[in-house]
Formats: C-alpha cells, sequence, structure tokens
C-alpha cells in the first residue's frame, strides 16, 4: 500500500483548515462528495489535467495509513486506482506541505514525492 498519498489546494483554503482544525476539501471536492488524492505516480497528470496554469498551490502529503476506514480506493481515469477521502482531513495526518510553484514552461514544479 502507499504510505503517503498527495492533495493539491489553494493556499488559502489551507489557511481556513489551519484555523479551523481540519481540512474540508475544495469546492470541486464538495461537488464530487469526497476529497480527492494521488498517489506519487499520478499527481503530476492530475496537476496537469486539473490545476493547470494555477499559481499559488500548496501540495499535501499525507500519510494515508492515518486516515482509516474513510480512505477509499477507486477507480478513475483508465481505471487506475485513486484515493478519496469522504470526511474531512484531520491535520495530524498531514506529513508535510509543500509551495507547488509554477515554472517557466507553465507546468508545476514539484518537490521529491515519496509513495
Amino acid at each position: 500500500m502507499t504510505r503517503i498519498i498527495y492533495h493539491m489546494c489553494r493556499r488559502d483554503e489551507w489557511a481556513v483548515a489551519l484555523t479551523v482544525g481540519s481540512y474540508a476539501g475544495s469546492s470541486q471536492d464538495a461537488a464530487d462528495g469526497f476529497i480527492h488524492f494521488s498517489t506519487a505516480a499520478q499527481v503530476v497528470e492530475s496537476a496537469a489535467r486539473h490545476r493547470a496554469g494555477q499559481d499559488g498551490l500548496l501540495l499535501l502529503a499525507v500519510e494515508a495509513a492515518a486516515l482509516g476506514e474513510s480512505l477509499k480506493w477507486e477507480p478513475s481515469r483508465g481505471g487506475q486506482l485513486f484515493p478519496h477521502l469522504y470526511g474531512p482531513l484531520p491535520l495530524r495526518a498531514v506529513a508535510a506541505v509543500h509551495d507547488l510553484p509554477l515554472g517557466g514552461d507553465g507546468r508545476h514544479v514539484f518537490p521529491p514525492l515519496e509513495d
């Protein structure tokens, strides 16, 4: 099983989470009924597809095991299994928060990723 999963969010969304003690997800997450995550092998493509050109993003590295039964692995893009969290993200599950700047080519520049 993947130890670390990733979520991209806006800096202001994360600031709210720090104030209230948990992260409820983005407006897209709310519309879908779960918080979207990706594995290290999926997150770069997810950023290109769903966050292209967006500045001011953060990358949350989350301990998958800390999410318990609220984390479900469900088929999505091309049949790949993606982690989806049904419920708020507890701050204690977040192992690291990284800036996700745009590079000169307009694509996001990722920190080293771990599985």
